[in-house]
């Protein structure tokens, strides 16, 4: 049987053939092995970068909730900062009297011999609940009458139902107010700033 010869086709493979074969093999492996390091840096920079966001979050929540500690009346009155920005407020409404009689009424609290209650008493009442008093309180009638007959003898929750009543009117009235205030706006920026500078204030510097 004759043998059909193809043109061109010797049935050997050459070298340079051979060579041409490994390169396309060579480049075919690098692509991929490029490929993978390449995806594989993409999934350590988004790794890197949810964890980083992840870390901003919480620390700008944290710097958030530490700056907006002064949204309850009783944290904002337990600052000296927070005591003083907002008696100011109160006194821009001519109202700054039911601060200072609350004040007045916590540190009557702390006495005990009845020396000390008796004149104490005397100072608030003649200062914040009789008829003529020169800061009075809006308290009822019947508040202040209980008030006034307790002045004989006064114990130490003689003001108790007053002081809670004047708080009330604060915390309701005078409060929500002054969060939408410029008084407040300073006072938030004050404690944010002192907030983030702590927290980048380094030990022993």
């Amino acid at each position: 049987m004759q043998k059909i010869s193809i043109p061109g086709d010797t049935g050997v493979q050459t070298g340079a053939d051979s060579d041409l074969m490994m390169q396309s093999f060579s480049e075919a492996s690098l692509d991929l092995q490029d490929t993978k390091t390449l995806r594989k840096a993409w999934k350590s920079k988004i790794n890197k970068f949810m964890q980083s966001s992840a870390l901003w979050r919480k620390s700008n929540r944290q710097e958030t909730d530490e700056a907006k500690l002064e949204e309850t009346l009783e944290t904002l009155l337990s600052q000296q900062s927070g005591q003083t920005v907002f008696r100011e407020f109160l006194k821009s409404e001519f109202c700054e009297e039911n601060l200072d009689f609350w004040f007045a009424c916590e540190e009557f609290r702390t006495f005990s011999s009845e020396e000390e209650l008796m004149g104490s008493a005397t100072r608030i009442y003649e200062e914040f609940i009789k008829a003529d008093a020169p800061n009075q309180v809006n308290l009822d009638f019947n508040t202040i009458e209980d008030i006034r007959r307790s002045l004989h003898r006064p114990g130490p929750l003689c003001f108790a139902v007053a002081q809670s009543k004047i708080y009330s009117l604060m915390e309701n009235d005078s409060f929500p107010r002054f969060i939408h205030s410029e008084h407040y706006k300073v006072l938030f920026h004050t404690s944010w700033k002192h907030s983030k500078a702590l927290k980048q204030k380094s030990p022993g510097t």
